[in-house]
C-alpha cells in the first residue's frame, strides 16, 4: 500500500478501459475484402451453421465477421462493410457484416427489421 506522501507524489491511475472493438480504430464502420466464406458451428449448448466470412480491412488487419440474416450472396473477393456487434456463441467473432452496402445484398423477403438487414420496402 502506497504511503501518503507517495499518493501526494503521484496519486492512482485508473485503469484503461479495454477497446472492444480494436480493429475499426474507433470508427463507426470499416471497409474490407472477404478473404473467406465458410461457417462454422457454436459454443455447447446450441447447434447450428453460423454463416462468417474472414475480412482483410483496408487497415491491413484480419478479422472475423457474422453475415446475418437468411441467405447471402458474399464469396471470396467480396467487398464488405463491417461494424462492431460480436457473436456470443461464436469465439473470436467481434464484428458483424452490414447488409445492403458495397457487395453484401440485403435479406430478400424480410418484413420485419428491415433496416438491420438492408431490405427496401415495397
Amino acid at each position: 500500500m502506497p504511503t501518503v506522501n507517495q499518493l501526494v507524489r503521484k496519486g492512482r491511475k485508473s485503469p484503461k478501459a479495454k477497446v472492444k472493438t480494436p480493429a475499426l480504430r474507433g470508427a463507426p464502420q470499416k471497409r474490407g475484402v472477404c478473404t473467406r466464406v465458410y461457417t462454422t458451428t457454436p459454443k455447447k449448448p446450441n447447434s447450428a451453421l453460423r454463416k462468417v466470412a474472414r475480412v482483410k480491412l483496408t487497415n491491413q488487419m484480419e478479422v472475423g465477421a457474422y453475415i446475418p440474416g437468411e441467405g447471402h450472396n458474399l464469396q471470396e473477393h467480396s467487398i464488405v462493410l463491417i461494424r462492431g456487434g460480436r457473436v456470443k456463441d461464436l469465439p473470436g467473432v467481434r464484428y458483424h457484416i452490414v447488409r445492403g452496402t458495397l457487395d453484401a445484398s440485403g435479406v430478400t423477403g424480410r418484413k420485419q427489421s428491415r433496416s438491420k438487414y438492408g431490405t427496401k420496402s415495397k
